[in-house]
Order: C-alpha cells, then structure tokens, then sequence
C-alpha cells in the first residue's frame, strides 16, 4: 500500500471520525478538518481515536477562505491530498412551508456547495499525480425523501449530480468520485433529529430511536464503522473502476 493524505472534513463525530480511524490505520496521514477543529479537548478525542499525529484544524466548508487555508495548510504539510472524504453534513427538522430560509442556506451550503469547494481545492492536483480518490457521503434520503427534511434531501439529490459530473471529469486522469448513501446511521446527528421528533410527538428520544431502527427490514441502526469501512476500500487502491457509483448502504431497505 502506498501512503497518502487524506483529508477527512467532519472528521470528528460520526461517519468522519471513523473513517479517519480506519484511513490512519491504513497507514495514510490524516487531515480532519471540521467547524469545531480548534476544540483542543475534541483534538485530544482525535488524537485519542485516531492516533497521536492526526492533524485536526478548523474548516469551515461553506467558506472559500476556510476551504483554501486548511488545503493549503495541508499541502504545506504533508504533500498533495489524494484521497478526500466529505463527511461534513448538517440537517434541519423543519417542513417545506415552514422552512427557515437561513436554514436551508446553511444545509445547502455545509452539504452540497462546501462538497463542491473541496473538491474544487483539491482535484486539479489529484489529477496532475495521475492518482485520487474521492468518496461523498450522501444519503437515501437523496432517492427516497423524507418530508420534514426538504434542505438535506435536496443537498444530497445535489451530491450525487455533483459527484457524477466530477467522475467523468477525473476519469482519464487516474481519479475516481464516488458516493456512500446510508441510511439512519447512530449519530449525533441522528440523536438530536430524533429528540427533535420526540418533542413534537411526546414520546421520549430513545423510543424515537427505536422507532427509526424498525422503519429498517434488519431492524437496527447502520453503525459509523460499516459506512467507514466501504470508504476506505473506494479509497484504495483495489477500487480504481468504482467510480460514478451511488452505494447504498440500507439495512434492507429499497429506495
């Protein structure tokens, strides 16, 4: 195996986080990027889950300035990134009628445009080294809407248009773009959609967990580690023809 930078952007919570476990025991270097990347006690988690020389910054993918300053920190460091993971993802509880519209810049920008900002960092490099890989998290919810949740369904619809048009782009040039679409995944994200549920209908959150968890044939939530586990293979160099490709990762069920 040859050894890489890899930038992971949500890398610490959730699908990030364990996909930047796995990458680094891989043996690649490992960039997290992420809003919350000068917590110190949250770089000591990374570095704790991770390993000690993680390298964690704060990114903020909405912003271009972010995006340049930590690819370019990055660079600086360790080499040109050829393997990027964009994990970084936000939603909101609300209804098409009753959208806040700051929310659905914020979803839409955090989810579809920062994908589009990394990736518009980091390929023209990836394709001059003849080598990159390229995995966007995107969801079911991308084929199967979820009516309380307009913004992230439309931002992953987005994703996988996106991640499409950046396949045939980087195909002649050594560089694949693929999609991982899960869904309910045991999150802090999940947690928090589902004590938002559990306010509007009574109930307490962990029975709204369970519910969710029953909505699945496997009748169960899909763990971080499985998703992280089908990146790091696209990440690798057994995968150079899975490019182009939406894997749903669906406990069963079939959008």
């Amino acid at each position: 195996m040859t050894k890489r930078t890899a930038i992971i952007t949500g890398g610490l919570a959730g699908i990030g986080l364990a996909t930047a476990r796995l990458l680094h025991e891989a043996g690649h270097t490992v960039a997290i990027g992420a809003r919350r990347g000068d917590d110190t006690s949250l770089q000591d988690m990374a570095r704790d889950t991770v390993g000690a020389d993680v390298f964690v910054a704060p990114l903020d993918v909405r912003q271009r300035g972010s995006v340049t300053a930590f690819c370019t920190s990055v660079k600086n460091q360790f080499g040109t990134p050829q393997i990027l993971v964009n994990a970084a993802g936000v939603t909101r509880h609300q209804t098409v009628s009753d959208h806040d519209l700051d929310a659905w810049d914020d979803v839409i920008e955090t989810n579809l445009t920062g994908t589009f900002l990394m990736i518009h960092a980091c390929l023209p490099d990836m394709m001059a080294s003849g080598w990159g890989r390229i995995v966007n998290i995107a969801s079911t919810a991308a084929s199967s809407a979820v009516a309380d949740h307009p913004a992230y369904c439309a931002s992953k619809s987005g994703v996988l248009g996106l991640s499409r048009a950046v396949a045939l782009e980087g195909a002649p040039h050594g560089v694949t773009c693929t999609t991982v679409s899960p869904t309910w995944v045991e999150t802090e994200m999940l947690r928090s959609s589902a004590a938002t549920i559990a306010t509007q209908n009574g109930t307490t959150q962990a029975e709204e967990i369970a519910a969710l968890a029953r909505a699945n044939p496997q009748n169960r939530l899909v763990q971080p580690e499985e998703v992280a586990a089908i990146i790091a293979f696209l990440c690798s160099d057994a995968a150079p023809g899975l490019t182009m490709e939406d894997i749903q990762i669906n406990a069963g069920a079939h959008w």
